[in-house]
């Protein structure tokens, strides 16, 4: 089954003693509500680097380039009782980029302290990956959400 491709990037920023992240609180589709990381849909003919670079654009203001991405992984979802929602996801992190996050239709930015990331906010698989990735990790794994949309119901499969 060929899935549609999303991508997901988390700036990540130092800020004196501590590393902070840029989350924002979902306004729109999919998610909304939650906390995520900006990103969204691989558009047709796009790569995955030009697709994260516009998504962040798009939702934050903020101007990646390519190359400052950081592939960190890859995670399928399914969501066997809405097959529509199913999907491969694209992590990067990045580091460098221009411009200070602003407020968008789809997302409202903010930066958050890593060791205070709302993950009870969040998707539920989060916990599970994103801190390792926070801290330098890789993923390679699939959940599978049950009937409720909202909660794993399968261990993350390498």
């Amino acid at each position: 089954m060929e899935l549609p491709e999303v991508c997901v990037i988390y700036l990540l920023r130092r800020d004196g003693e501590r590393t902070e992240v840029l989350l924002g609180d979902k306004r729109t589709g999919l998610g909304i509500g939650k906390v995520v990381g900006p990103g969204g849909k691989v558009e047709h003919g796009e790569s995955l680097r030009d697709a994260a670079v516009r998504e962040v654009q798009e939702e934050t203001g903020v101007v990646v380039a390519a190359s400052a991405l950081l592939p960190a992984g890859r995670i399928d979802y399914f969501f066997p009782t809405r097959p529509a929602w199913s999907q491969r996801s694209h992590v990067f992190t990045c580091t460098e980029w221009s411009g200070e996050p602003v407020d968008s239709e789809e997302l409202a930015p903010h930066w958050v302290a890593l060791e205070d990331v709302p993950y009870d906010r969040m998707w539920d698989d989060a916990a599970r990956w994103l801190p390792d990735v926070l801290r330098g990790g890789r993923v390679d794994a699939t959940f599978t959400f049950g009937p409720d949309l909202a909660t794993v119901v399968d261990p993350p499969r390498s």
